[in-house]
């Protein structure tokens, strides 16, 4: 008896997953295909489904995620999903590097750092969290520039130090090229003898829904730029299928 219960529990999960994960309704013949389960089976389970409104059907009788999806969604806030699914890649670039690794998601037009993970070194950088930074001046802040997630400045832009990108034209060359390379950088831009590198997060549309970056002495980063680059393209990458509800490909970095 507690087999057959755990297989209809797994079986009731099955289909759950399978209509979480798609990117579009699912009808009923779908779902059977997709879960290789008996047509009763399959009916049965997904009859209880929608009783406990974990799915439910819309108009042409397709298969979604039911309401009580939605009414988590309205009562959590979504970065905090992010912060928590994000931790163990961003434990792994500080692992990686060590230098200090930040999350940022854009919030109107300000990009905030939602979670951070110190620098191994005794010359590090602060904490990030919660600051607001400039976006025209920090390599978090031009991802969401340069993938047009943030409006690009209409105001005369701040010059922080001498190496800040304070000119508009100036500036959109600069995120075209981040664009073309997958990732952005800043050299002493925020603060003298500061640099940094990040890239985008991508959501389940294709959407960039965070940036994940690395920051750290100039003296010690601006030799690696190219190198932290494609890793923290590789690690996005992961984070990217993790939000997407795949596992990462086997041999990711």
């Amino acid at each position: 008896m507690a087999a057959n219960g755990t297989q209809a529990v797994d079986r009731a999960a099955l289909l759950v997953s399978t209509v979480v994960q798609s990117e579009g309704p699912l009808s009923f013949a779908d779902l059977q295909e997709a879960c290789e389960l008996p047509k009763s089976t399959t009916s049965r389970m997904l009859t209880a489904l929608e009783r406990s409104q974990l799915l439910e059907r819309t108009d042409d009788g397709s298969y979604v995620a039911g309401s009580l999806f939605w009414l988590y969604a309205a009562r959590h806030d979504p970065g905090e999903d992010l912060v928590r699914l994000a931790a163990p890649t961003l434990e792994q670039i500080g692992d990686d590097t060590g230098e200090t690794v930040n999350l940022s998601v854009a919030r109107g037009d300000h990009v905030v750092q939602v979670a951070q993970v110190d620098s191994r070194f005794l010359l590090g950088t602060r904490d990030w969290t919660q600051v607001d930074v400039p976006t025209h001046c920090s390599s978090l802040g031009k991802v969401f520039l340069a993938w047009d997630v943030v409006a690009p400045p209409t105001v005369p832009l701040e010059t922080l130090t001498d190496a800040t990108i304070a000119d508009l034209d100036a500036l959109r060359s600069d995120c075209a090229r981040s664009r073309r390379r997958g990732w952005t950088v800043t050299v002493d831009e925020l603060e003298v003898g500061l640099t940094g590198v990040a890239v985008p997060v991508l959501g389940t549309r294709g959407q960039v829904v965070a940036a994940i970056g690395v920051s750290g002495p100039t003296a010690r980063l601006e030799e690696r730029l190219d190198e932290l680059g494609r890793s923290l393209a590789d690690h996005a990458a992961e984070l990217t299928e993790l939000l997407r509800g795949k596992t990462p490909q086997e041999g990711a970095a």
